[in-house]
């Protein structure tokens, strides 16, 4: 593990890009955990002598219809966003790779049979659904949203870690561990995952960044309850408000994207980072 974090600062110092986007996730890391301690807004009435004014040094990019600070509205609405995220790549990651590996090491009935669920859940459209189903259940929590996210993301890094469990379970470490009768969930753990570590950590920023995106899709969309202040609430606010017409609302649809495109491009960045840990041929020279 030292060795690990040592090679990802390393080229995290020799690529630029990766450091830009390492240093912008904790960034966005931190203002998740303390947002809410140093940003306060009101959702109360709105206050006419505060709404729509210009950027200040009191609000460096001005407020909104109710008078709150739209700076301080993107620092409180990271949490929301960062937690569902997280918490619904940690679920689709955690399904994907106990399905995958216990399926491809076990292989037979086992491995055919929640294949075909598998490919059941690679064909149903995973936005459409979701949208019915918290259209329906009116999911408003951080833990039920991400189980909601997860519901067909799984299926593809399930499918993808099987085929290479399939692979592993033949070397001679595996067949040595299965010779010594070590139980299932050692050959697995400390055999099979180990080796499937590099590509599930990959996969589990994409996830994090693709659940970004559907979440905040839902309160754009208003599917999801309009409760609390996050970056899809406001984007949905601002447009209820016609900041495609109105000059002075347009920075209130403006910052929350600008936050969003930020954190997926630095994303993009730090993964890319990842990736040259775990394949030294791509790192840059």
């Amino acid at each position: 593990m030292t060795r690990f974090f040592r090679d990802l600062w390393r080229i995290c110092r020799n690529d630029k890009a990766a450091l830009f986007g390492a240093a912008v996730i904790l960034a966005y890391l931190v203002l998740a955990i303390i947002g809410r301690s140093i940003s306060h807004i009101s959702t109360g009435v709105p206050n006419a002598a505060s709404a729509y004014l210009s950027p200040s040094w009191t609000h460096p990019l001005g407020t909104d219809n109710l008078g709150n600070g739209i700076l301080a509205e993107l620092v409180v609405g990271t949490r929301p966003i960062m937690e569902i995220g997280v918490l619904a790549a940690l679920i689709t990651t955690f399904i994907g790779v106990v399905v995958g590996l216990v399926t491809g090491y076990v292989g037979g009935i086992l491995d055919a049979a929640v294949m075909r669920v598998v490919d059941v859940f690679l064909t149903i459209p995973g936005l459409p659904l979701i949208i019915v189903i918290v259209s329906i259940t009116r999911a408003a929590g951080p833990l039920a949203l991400a189980a909601i996210l997860s519901i067909t993301a799984w299926a593809g890094l399930a499918r993808a870690v099987r085929s290479q469990a399939l692979s592993l379970r033949s070397l001679d470490f595996v067949e040595s561990a299965r010779v010594q009768g070590l139980p299932l969930r050692n050959i697995i753990g400390r055999q099979l995952l180990p080796n499937v570590g590099p590509y599930v950590a990959i996969n589990f920023m994409l996830a994090i960044t693709g659940s970004i995106y559907a979440e905040i899709g839902l309160f754009v969309l208003g599917v999801a309850p309009l409760n609390g202040t996050n970056w899809g609430v406001m984007i949905n606010l601002a447009m209820s408000q016609g900041a495609l017409y109105v000059t002075k609302s347009l920075i209130s649809l403006l910052a929350p994207m600008a936050a969003i495109v930020l954190l997926q491009v630095a994303f993009v960045f730090f993964t890319r980072a990842l990736d040259s840990v775990f394949n030294p041929r791509l790192r840059v020279q």
